[in-house]
């Protein structure tokens, strides 16, 4: 059974090739409202799997040095893979410059044993819905006996010891999360979490159940109630209209300040005019790119922040 796919090019992650760790069949430990796979019974193991050997060898034929990342995932919950420790190990052995990368639900961190095996990866995304217990269970429809407070807890714990490039998703649900008191316990928690990059996206794929997501603009409102600190990201272009507005110089020194934005969300939220401003600015080097993570980032120059806030 082939545990390859790809490569795919990702804006966030760059030529990824991808590993699914649960090939057969969907295993996981949540049932999440937006997935894109069938609804499915949670599981806190994965009751089918595929040998460590056969990975490496499939991976072995695709491998190449045009990839960038080697992506853990599966149909379901990646961490339930129960010789996890041990591919890792393997793969470090074959992946040359190639870093690692897992997506994961963030749950089995409660685990110490994933805990662990989790920091031998170059990159780390941890998802992170809810904060409130009852949103939570509504959104990622968990196994038994997963707490959100627990996770959270190991999700903060994790961001301090981890030694490579942590990112964090949320992925908004229209009534569900994207309330300003969910956004407002999301951002106390982030502002106790060491990330290199927080995305905020929404359903962008047929999901499970009958849900819907938001716009690209209530993604932008959205990521203006997180602390300036807080390194957000709008990881989906779904539905997004061009908003096309005029901003002044200070118009964009003020936006930036309060929130960095890639080009993406340049070409959909300014006008020519404004772009045009935009690239004075750059040209004068009031304005600066920062990289993060395969993203770059456009913010005010450190000296044109200091003097501003004076």
């Amino acid at each position: 059974m082939q545990t390859i796919f790809g490569p795919i090019n990702s804006r966030r992650f760059g030529s990824s090739l991808g590993v699914d760790l649960s090939p057969a069949l969907k295993q996981c430990n949540f049932d999440c409202l937006y997935c894109e796979l069938a609804p499915t019974a949670t599981v806190d193991a994965q009751s089918n799997t595929v040998t460590v050997e056969q990975i490496i060898n499939d991976l072995r034929e695709h491998l190449s040095d045009k990839i960038d990342v080697i992506t853990l995932t599966a149909n379901g919950e990646p961490t339930l893979y129960p010789h996890l420790s041990e591919l890792i190990d393997e793969i470090d052995k074959i992946k040359n410059k190639t870093e690692t990368l897992i997506l994961t639900n963030s749950a089995t961190l409660v685990d110490d044993k994933i805990f662990n095996t989790l920091l031998k990866l170059d990159q780390v995304k941890l998802s992170l819905d809810a904060i409130s217990d009852d949103v939570f269970k509504r959104i990622d429809r968990p196994h038994a006996n997963i707490k959100v407070d627990e996770v959270v807890k190991k999700v903060q714990e994790f961001s301090k010891v981890y030694k490579g490039k942590l990112f964090i998703e949320i992925l908004f649900v229209h009534g569900l999360n994207d309330t300003k008191e969910e956004i407002a316990k999301l951002n106390e928690a982030l502002l106790d979490i060491n990330a290199s990059r927080v995305d905020l996206g929404t359903i962008d794929r047929p999901p499970a159940y009958p849900v819907v997501g938001i716009s690209y603009k209530e993604l932008h409102e959205a990521s203006l109630m997180f602390d300036s600190s807080i390194p957000i990201h709008i990881a989906s272009r779904v539905h997004a209209e061009p908003n096309n507005s005029l901003y002044s110089e200070e118009d964009i020194l003020n936006t930036l300040d309060k929130r960095p934005l890639t080009m993406d969300d340049i070409n959909l939220l300014f006008d020519e005019t404004s772009k045009n401003r935009l690239n004075k600015l750059i040209n004068e080097q009031k304005v600066v790119k920062k990289a993060v993570g395969n993203l770059e980032f456009l913010l005010p120059d450190a000296n044109v922040k200091r003097k501003r806030k004076k």
